[in-house]
């Protein structure tokens, strides 16, 4: 597999904020947000080939109990249902962070982080049309959203750039069709700095108010800036 990074550190994002977790980020991706934080692991995927048996290893060199499958998109790395029940067998909490445009398929995983792509993600002139074509067409996929929540525990992730973004995470909710309690939806701020999350504060959390959707904050970025490793 290509690993862009595996490093030990706490919990950004989501319902497990705080928590001590390792992170196992693959490289490679199938949409190109404009906004990505992890353009080294999307946009231009670098990273080292690595066995099943040398990340086991390397995670196994820290004390965390949990174990998060980020990206990138890590759905679409080659091994990920390998490497998931392998750290299943060793007792590990994972946590799979996807954009949903994958199926399940079965995967080992004890909390689905899904998020989403919002047409605020769309990339802008520095690729050519028919990047922004693909993206655009992938990054909606209401029956894969279906797929995952109904077989795993779960939280729905919306990156955040204005109110107007609510009209649309509205639509995509009732064409996913399923029964989600409001606090399994979290809104996030888009942003790479303490500045700019903070500059979208006030919009979120009358947002979250109003309909009693959960606001999610990025600690990682508060507690380390935006940094590899963290």
């Amino acid at each position: 597999m290509l690993i862009s990074e595996i490093f030990y550190s706490l919990q950004g994002e989501g319902e497990l904020t705080g928590v001590p977790s390792v992170f196992v980020r693959t490289s490679g991706c199938n949409l190109r947000c404009n906004w990505c934080d992890t353009m080294y692991a999307s946009w231009e995927p670098d990273g080292t080939q690595m066995s099943l048996d040398e990340i086991l290893l390397k995670v196994d060199s820290f004390p965390a109990r949990h174990c998060v499958l980020t990206g990138g998109e890590p759905m679409v790395a080659a091994e990920i249902h390998a490497l998931a029940i392998a750290l299943k067998a060793r007792g590990k909490h994972i946590t799979i962070e996807t954009a949903t445009t994958v199926p399940p398929k079965g995967i080992a995983c004890d909390l689905a982080s899904l998020s989403p792509k919002l047409s605020n993600s769309a990339p802008d002139q520095r690729l050519p049309d028919a990047w922004r074509r693909k993206h655009d067409k992938l990054r909606r996929q209401p029956p894969i959203i279906q797929q995952w929540i109904d077989h795993y525990p779960y939280q729905l992730k919306f990156v955040i750039t204005s109110a107007a973004d609510l009209n649309e995470i509205d639509l995509l909710l009732h064409e996913v069709n399923r029964t989600i309690p409001p606090v399994k939806i979290l809104l996030m701020p888009e942003g790479t700095s303490a500045q700019t999350i903070r500059g979208r504060d006030e919009t979120l959390v009358d947002l979250c108010k109003r309909y009693g959707y959960r606001y999610c904050d990025r600690l990682h970025v508060n507690l380390f800036g935006h940094s590899r490793g963290t």
